[in-house]
């Protein structure tokens, strides 16, 4: 009883000195005494409290939670090489995002781990990191929908609600401004590609660029010919013969990308019959904005496809 009663005394001085009189009770004290809760993609049930040493293991993830007030001591090497973020010297790379080092993990003494649930290399380390301790929080981030959901997450956990509208609300009603405008723009069909050293990917609408295209009123001409997101076919694209063809380069060199790019897809000598091709509407999109997860910038994403298909952007 004795120890009962040191506990609830101590509790009410700290609430005393939050909300002026332990008689007085506080709007939020959830947060205060708690931690923040919420469900994670995983469904684990997470509670932070106040985090101040955070590991992100994806460049976007650590964008993400830097957008919204938070701070970091770790990160893995694509926060730096594909997003160019503005980070401290001191800042600990912990590998790469598909194949993370647990020791440097570790050696952070993080007190939050941000993870994505759709890497396998992610999902193996939970056990580990919650065994040692650590709490670890997933996330999966497709669409602009998904990066909202996970801004909102973040600055429910930093308290900064002003970095949600700013960079949220705010990128919500610039795409909601842009997609308004689609009903006086074609609705095209288009084939999108992804290439890569040993060859190209066609992608239907269910990735990143797939959906704003779709949500841009385009219709992805594998969205209907399903085969085509097996294999790789001159054939079905010509019978197809869509008005626009987008392509994404994958890897770290634009050269060797353009190099791949045309000796396994350009090389065909029926490419350059394509409606596409020949109205000057074959388009090669820079992959910062539509490879990579534009997180505050997803409004610029879905402006320079808009732009594009309403002919202001050649």
């Amino acid at each position: 009883m004795k120890y009962k009663y040191i506990i609830a005394a101590t509790l009410c001085m700290l609430i005393a000195g939050l909300v002026n009189g332990c008689g007085h009770k506080s709007e939020e004290p959830a947060p205060t005494l708690e931690g923040y809760r919420f469900a994670d993609a995983l469904g684990q049930e997470v509670t932070v409290r106040n985090p101040k040493r955070v590991v992100a293991l994806m460049g976007s993830f650590a964008e993400t939670w830097l957008n919204a007030g938070g701070e970091l001591v770790g990160v893995t090497d694509d926060a730096f090489e594909e997003r160019g973020l503005s980070l401290p010297k001191d800042m600990v790379t912990v590998g790469t995002y598909n194949s993370p080092n647990l020791e440097k993990i570790m050696e952070c003494s993080p007190d939050l781990v941000i993870l994505s649930s759709e890497t396998k290399e992610h999902v193996a380390l939970k056990d580990t990191l919650n065994q040692a301790g650590i709490t670890t929080a997933y996330f999966q981030v497709t669409y602009f929908e998904d990066y909202l959901d996970m801004l909102k997450t973040c600055t429910d956990i930093t308290g900064r609600k002003d970095l949600y509208e700013k960079n949220g609300v705010e990128i919500k009603q610039k795409i909601g401004s842009i997609l308004s405008k689609k009903s006086s723009l074609p609705s095209p069909s288009i084939l999108f590609l992804v290439t890569y050293s040993g060859g190209a990917i066609v992608k239907n609408s269910q990735c990143m660029t797939g959906k704003m295209l779709k949500d841009l009123g385009c219709n992805n001409i594998a969205d209907k010919n399903k085969s085509l997101l097996k294999e790789f076919s001159m054939e079905s694209i010509i019978q197809e013969d869509p008005d626009y063809i987008f392509v994404v380069p994958m890897g770290n060199s634009d050269e060797l990308a353009d190099k791949n790019r045309k000796e396994t897809v350009e090389k065909n000598p029926a490419w350059n019959g394509l409606r596409a091709v020949k109205n000057n509407h074959y388009i090669i999109l820079p992959k910062e904005m539509f490879l990579y997860k534009p997180d505050a910038k997803w409004g610029e994403s879905y402006e320079y496809l808009s732009n594009i298909l309403s002919g202001e952007k050649k």
